[in-house]
């Protein structure tokens, strides 16, 4: 392949007395005209190669077919309406829609396929005030983090003037009286140095119909700026909180006051010792799910006036299984277990007495619920690796589960499976992974297998259904996710077990996945393939690099690889918490610089075939991270498996990213694995 030319420059860093070469640190510079020169020669040197691939024009049309099918997310209603997002199948983005009843017909709030020619502009936060008349909603560019706010009169369709900048990551807090909201936001730009702009959150108050120089400051903390502070008011309108977060951090604080007081907050919880999230109140008693003393999770009660932790009430305690996440519908607890990786729904009563389970279809996700404190129904979506996401309304007052929206595809489900199974890590630990293929499936080591993996930021991989997997399994594949220490799925233990000096378990867990399928015959090493995504694509990376000979395809998708310098970008320190900070601490610099995707490619060593995928806009995951490793792997490389860049343009992490650019991607890295696996 005619690699292009890429220029190493002779820098040397020193990390607590260790010398590091950064050959190609100036792959960090997105807009010098070398840099933008040497990411078209790969782009098109990738586009060359997958474009002569004969089967991808079949993908790409078998993508569009069975992507075209309707899409919904769940109902939520406020005032006497329904709100409801659709996608009817090939729209760059969905449309917000409302209706008076769930059987009358709908009227569009707002479609962001207008906001832009090429769909490249997406509907971000959608916050609707409680009397349903009014609507907040952001506004983000070629995939960015960043968002500017509107706000609509949701019956005229008429946006006032005035627009909102520098939100990332924000809340909006609609106030009962609609007479505006809270919200978060941090500096403006050239206000503080280059390093900052992502620190020194602030939460302010807006007026609908006034410019956002006059919004009014409501609570910062300057001298802690790396803190972070997202309002929220309760349902029944009587206090304002805010949730203090650092990063990605699960630890939090809290802080509250009544909304109408201009007085100073009341520190609630101001430790961060754990994770305290408000599943709702009575009155001046919180409701509280939290993982102190309780690593997969528990309900207390606090009452306000006599906050002391001698006085706190637990009503659900901590069981075998993971509480994923509760709501407040009818005035009971909704709680959402994870058992080994799957949902189950139960009730409770505010006592935390156990009402009833909801039987979901089959083993899978619970993708949204919606419902209030106040109301008798609650909307529930389900989906898994062979369900596609389908709506239920459930009636408490009834006790009925009733399908409201089905979803069907061009693919006879029937046809394939899914099981369970489990296998043992390096160090003995148990580690679940689910299995999707064709029924009948013969072991005789030949079938081709794609691996997926995350393991980090507590994040948990529940059964998830998928267009482009659809289609890997038509073709013969194994579809395969593990569930890896770092994620959430047995709670904060198995999620501190896959961070800082820790993170090496994560990827025995994943290379000890694949050793399973091959030993048990679903698949050789010739035939496995694997993917990951952002932290998911450091997994993916590192894992080849400490066993190049055990995989024969990688799709690396956004990833973080640089772990020596990942904090120096946008929103990279967040992330702290869990992989740690090399310039800073000796001991992590030691466990960091062992594993580093970047500083652990061995000149001469056989790479599996690589297809590397960034986009130019992305600000939480910054494209120098999958440049520099492009960079290092290709002059390293010592054999003649295609080590290849794609540079997504105006495309950010991953999220609204318009349909056109998803069908074009996916295109692009199911040919790349049908060529590695001679698949036509």
């Amino acid at each position: 392949m005619n690699i292009p030319f890429t220029r190493q420059d002779d820098i040397i860093e020193d990390y607590h007395g260790t010398k590091v070469a950064d050959p190609y640190r100036w792959l960090e510079n997105p807009s010098s005209e070398e840099t933008l020169a040497w990411v078209e020669a790969q782009n098109k040197l990738t586009s060359d190669y997958i474009q002569a691939i004969p089967v991808r024009q079949k993908v790409q049309e078998r993508l569009t077919s069975l992507w075209d099918f309707p899409r919904y997310s769940v109902p939520v209603k406020k005032g006497d309406r329904y709100f409801f997002s659709k996608n009817t199948g090939l729209q760059n983005q969905s449309v917000l829609y409302m209706q008076q009843t769930l059987q009358s017909d709908s009227v569009t709030v707002i479609d962001p396929n207008n906001f832009s020619e090429d769909g490249t502009v997406a509907l971000t936060n959608q916050v609707i005030s409680k009397n349903g008349q009014l609507l907040a909603y952001g506004m983000s560019s070629s995939g960015s983090d960043w968002q500017k706010i509107k706000i609509r009169r949701i019956d005229s369709g008429i946006d006032y003037p005035e627009t909102i900048h520098w939100c990332k990551f924000s809340s909006v807090a609609w106030r009962d009286d609609h007479q505006g909201f809270y919200y978060n936001r941090l500096p403006e730009p050239g206000t503080v140095p280059v390093e900052d702009e992502n620190n020194f959150s602030q939460v302010y108050w807006h007026t609908p119909g006034t410019p956002q120089t006059e919004d009014q400051l409501i609570y910062e903390r300057p001298e802690a700026k790396e803190l972070s502070f997202s309002p929220f008011i309760t349902y029944d309108g009587a206090y304002l909180l805010l949730h203090i977060w650092h990063g990605t951090d699960p630890k939090n604080r809290l802080y509250y006051r009544e909304v109408n007081s201009n007085g100073a907050f009341v520190h609630l919880l101001d430790e961060a010792d754990a994770s305290y999230n408000l599943i709702g109140n009575s009155g001046p008693i919180f409701y509280i799910e939290t993982d102190l003393d309780a690593p997969r999770k528990r309900v207390i009660a606090i009452d306000t006036r006599l906050p002391e932790r001698a006085n706190w009430q637990e009503l659900i305690p901590e069981q075998e299984d993971v509480m994923h996440f509760i709501v407040l519908v009818n005035n009971q607890f909704v709680v959402t277990y994870m058992h080994d990786a799957h949902h189950q729904v139960k009730i409770y009563n505010l006592d935390g007495s156990f009402v009833k389970d909801i039987v979901q279809p089959t083993h899978g996700s619970i993708v949204g619920i919606s419902g209030k404190p106040d109301q008798t129904e609650m909307f529930i979506s389900f989906t898994s690796f062979l369900f596609p996401p389908t709506i239920y309304r459930y009636d408490f007052m009834h006790d009925t589960l009733t399908l409201l929206r089905s979803t069907e595809t061009d693919f006879d489900v029937e046809k394939y499976e899914t099981r369970q199974v489990f296998y043992t890590s390096k160090d003995g630990t148990r580690i679940p992974m689910f299995l999707t293929y064709k029924k009948g499936l013969v072991l005789d080591g030949n079938n081709p297998t794609l691996l997926y993996g995350y393991g980090g930021f507590d994040i948990s991989l529940t059964p998830s259904f998928s267009i482009p997997t659809l289609i890997w399994l038509e073709h013969g594949g194994v579809y395969a996710v593990a569930n890896l220490r770092g994620g959430g799925e047995y709670g904060e233990d198995w999620h501190r077990a896959g961070t800082l000096e820790r993170k090496q378990n994560v990827f025995d867990d994943f290379i000890a996945a694949a050793e399973w399928l091959i030993t048990n015959q679903y698949t050789s090493s010739s035939r496995l393939a694997i993917q990951g995504d952002s932290n998911g694509g450091l997994l993916v990376a590192a894992c080849m690099i400490q066993r190049p000979d055990l995989f024969s395809a990688v799709l690396c998708h956004v990833p973080v690889i640089d772990m020596l310098r990942y904090h120096k970008f946008t929103v990279g320190r967040y992330w702290v918490s869990d992989y740690g900070n090399a310039e800073t601490n000796a001991e992590h610099f030691t466990f960091l610089y062992v594993y580093s995707p970047l500083h652990n490619v061995k000149k001469g060593v056989i790479y599996p075939a690589t297809l590397i995928l960034a986009a130019d806009t992305d600000d939480r995951v910054v494209p120098a991270h999958a440049k520099k490793f492009a960079a290092t792997l290709q002059a390293a490389n010592g054999g003649n498996n295609p080590i290849l860049l794609r540079i997504e343009t105006k495309a950010g992490h991953g999220f609204g990213k318009p349909m056109v650019k998803v069908i074009e991607e996916h295109s692009d890295i199911l040919a790349f694995l049908f060529s590695q696996f001679d698949i036509d």
